[in-house]
């Protein structure tokens, strides 16, 4: 393990303004011919996976075998990992190249396309960088670190004529575009609230007492890409100092709500017909239960004011009480979605291949069975050359993954309350009440006392939908977007 002092940052540094030289490569590619539909001369679609530590062993599985596509390339910053990957698809009698640095593999002329698995602060900046090097893109969720380089990956998409798309799942799923249909066309009266749920185990990482170092196998400038240039903060067991536990870090990840929650918001968001943010968001929760290293909140409510329908999404990470190995559950689900109409409502669970209508005496009413290839579909994208054949365009990924990030910034900018105080601030938005005076009592059955240990009441934030900007909230509109790490820069123009 390197100790990571401050000799190791000045090299690191010097190394960071090095690569500099790197970029022209990456801008003469911007003016690469798009691939064609058919791939390579043998009509095979080249694609490579890039991070593949987690999600991304998904990926590979699903492409690897997968008819008219070839598995070209492997790219990761971790050297352990990448030598592990080439080495398991070469037993498979699949041969890969394996690049450390995404510039490089970007560079290659044996590619169509790559799949993004990344940690989530690299998704914007490689989604850009492929599609100004000629390459469509698979990109996991969220697809952005903030809404502006959420909303830049867009534009580059649509100025380079690429296939983008997002790793939501749910969206190639028959069963929810059927259900969703149904509860749209009025089977179940009038939708009162679209929610998602993330009720999911999350303890604590514990406490690490200060900058933690790094393994020799992982080039760390890499890794940290468009974040500063720091030292881990983390150590746990499972995952050490680098891997996984990034998701509960501001520079890296987004908490369960930008996780897993990702996928729910997506799924909350195609009740309510519309294609822009919500103009009104505020959230309230906070890290609670224990105290740890995390900076994000295990528990968290927000709410999007859609105006006439709501969308309003919870995530809790402690269990149903102290002591239990067991998940509250709202309606049946756990992590899932409940849209709530006049006559029942419409679950849906994270199989993402079925969706049950209930009335409101909880009667099953209909049962809607289905699933779908959401890796296939990128693939038919990418020969057809036409966005329109995704289920999951890059479009849509900015707007639900933006809905995340506006929630987290009210929770960032808001202030700790006692829960009259809460109470007294939500009261106009009655289900933003009824669902915090759930919150409470989770809170309580796990030793949680809102009096001593308070929660955090967010700002209530009104956007610009246009603009995608905070009005009149200067706080706000700092955590828009970041300030980047050169050469790790998402352009102003794309």
């Amino acid at each position: 393990m390197n100790k990571f002092t401050r000799r190791q940052f000045l090299k690191t540094s010097a190394i960071a303004g090095a690569s500099l030289c790197e970029l022209p490569a990456i801008l003469r590619a911007q003016q690469a011919p798009a691939a064609s539909a058919t791939g390579s001369a043998n009509g095979d679609i080249r694609i490579a996976v890039v991070g593949f530590h987690g999600r991304g062993g998904d990926h590979i599985g699903e492409f690897s075998k997968m008819k008219g596509v070839r598995l070209v390339a492997l790219c990761d910053v971790d050297q352990t990992v990448l030598a592990k990957g080439v080495e398991r698809l070469k037993k498979d009698n699949i041969e890969v190249e394996g690049y450390k640095d995404i510039r490089k593999l970007l560079e290659s002329k044996n590619l169509d396309a790559i799949s993004v698995a990344t940690p989530n602060h690299w998704h914007a900046l490689a989604g850009i960088w492929a599609v100004q090097a000629g390459k469509d893109v698979y990109l996991e969720k969220p697809v952005s670190n903030n809404v502006w380089e959420g909303r830049k990956i867009v534009e580059a998409a649509r100025k380079y004529k690429k296939i983008v798309q997002t790793g939501t799942q749910s969206r190639s799923s028959r069963a929810i575009r059927e259900a969703v249909a149904w509860v749209k066309a009025g089977n179940l009266g009038p939708i009162k609230v679209s929610r998602g749920l993330c009720y999911k185990p999350r303890p604590s990482i514990g406490t690490s007492q200060g900058p933690q170092s790094v393994p020799d196998s992982i080039d760390y400038d890499l890794w940290c890409g468009p974040a500063p240039l720091i030292p881990p903060r983390r150590n746990t067991p499972r995952f050490g100092t680098v891997h996984y536990d990034w998701h509960w870090f501001w520079d890296y990840g987004a908490g369960d709500l930008g996780n897993q929650g990702i996928h729910q918001m997506d799924i909350a968001r195609r009740f309510i017909d519309s294609n822009e943010l919500a103009p009104r968001v505020f959230a309230v929760g906070g890290r609670l239960g224990y105290e740890d290293d995390g900076e994000t909140p295990n528990t968290v409510m927000v709410y999007q004011d859609y105006g006439k329908v709501p969308l309003i999404f919870e995530v809790r990470g402690l269990p149903e009480k102290t002591g239990s190995s067991n998940m509250d559950k709202y309606k049946g689900a756990n992590v899932g979605n409940i849209c709530e109409c006049e006559n029942g409502y419409l679950l849906i669970t994270s199989s993402y291949s079925q969706a049950v209508a209930f009335d409101n005496d909880g009667k099953e009413m209909k049962k809607f069975d289905g699933g779908g290839n959401h890796y296939a579909n990128f693939i038919e994208a990418v020969r057809s050359r036409k966005v329109s054949d995704l289920n999951a365009d890059i479009l849509e990924g900015h707007l639900s993954s933006a809905l995340c990030h506006t929630g987290n910034i009210s929770y960032r900018i808001g202030k700790k309350e006692s829960p009259d105080a809460i109470k007294e601030a939500i009261k106009a938005d009655k289900e933003a009440t009824e669902t915090f005076g759930r919150m409470a009592a989770h809170l309580d059955a796990n030793g949680v006392d809102l009096m001593k240990t308070k929660a955090t009441l967010g700002m209530v934030l009104k956007m610009d939908t246009k603009a995608e900007q905070f009005i009149g909230n200067d706080d706000a509109n700092k955590l828009v977007r970041r300030e980047y790490r050169k050469p790790f820069v998402v352009p102003e123009n794309v």
